[in-house]
């Protein structure tokens, strides 16, 4: 019998928590609640768990300080609770490495897909293939391979670690060279849901990829000001 994925449910509203934790539970998830950030660090080296929800209004640690911390020393998915909706927090929370971030209050059954998605893409991130041409989907261009059947980027020769969303978007414009696409249109095709609007989501990435990957001689992860973004080319 496979192991039962482990969610460390981070929040000080015990009747939440508890709600949360039914939820995931029926979904065959096992689950540890802690209502404080402190008690999240300490729990979270003890009980390892595959994802984090968790609240940002915490006392003691927040919760940004909590994913700081997290992202630190390891890699584990993290979505963020929030009753705040402003762009400022849903920013802030992505630049720290936050991997998703919901609303209070939230759909249950939006809750059970934004858990299963983001597991879901984190464990094929983590999944090491022999031989990263041997088919599937990926793009190459000197000194880049991208990889979508394992999530996986190789730059200048060795791996590069980044969440799902970064690779995702990354792959988007390298599979569609020199094109140009709004923010708007990248929202929509790696985001989908209730970002549409929220078009610094795109900036915070696009951020983050130009961090690790640098731009070379023959292409570049370019801005097209007034509009938004491609993957050149340069013949």
């Amino acid at each position: 019998m496979a192991e039962k994925q482990r969610i460390l449910i981070v929040d000080d509203d015990e009747n939440i928590a508890e709600l949360i934790s039914l939820y995931l539970m029926k979904e065959c998830y096992e689950t540890k609640i802690v209502g404080d950030g402190e008690s999240a660090l300490n729990d979270f080296d003890e009980f390892k768990p595959n994802l984090v929800l968790l609240d940002l209004m915490l006392p003691g640690i927040d919760g940004y300080q909590v994913c700081r911390e997290i992202r630190a020393k390891s890699g584990t998915p993290v979505i963020m609770l929030s009753a705040k909706g402003e762009v400022f927090d849903k920013v802030l929370g992505l630049e720290l490495g936050a991997d998703d971030y919901m609303i209070k209050p939230f759909d249950s059954k939006e809750l059970i897909a934004r858990v299963k998605a983001v597991i879901r893409r984190y464990n094929s991130s983590t999944i090491t293939v022999p031989e990263l041409h041997n088919g599937g989907e990926y793009v190459e261009y000197p000194d880049l391979v991208v990889n979508m059947t394992n999530y996986a980027v190789t730059y200048l020769g060795k791996n590069v670690e980044m969440p799902p969303k970064e690779l995702e978007l990354l792959y988007f414009l390298s599979s569609h060279p020199n094109q140009v696409f709004t923010r708007e249109q990248l929202l929509d095709n790696i985001w989908g849901y209730e970002y549409i609007g929220d078009t610094r989501t795109v900036d915070v990435h696009i951020k983050r990829l130009r961090e690790k990957i640098h731009d070379n001689q023959f292409w570049s992860i370019s801005t097209v000001w007034g509009i938004g973004y491609k993957f050149e080319v340069k013949k």
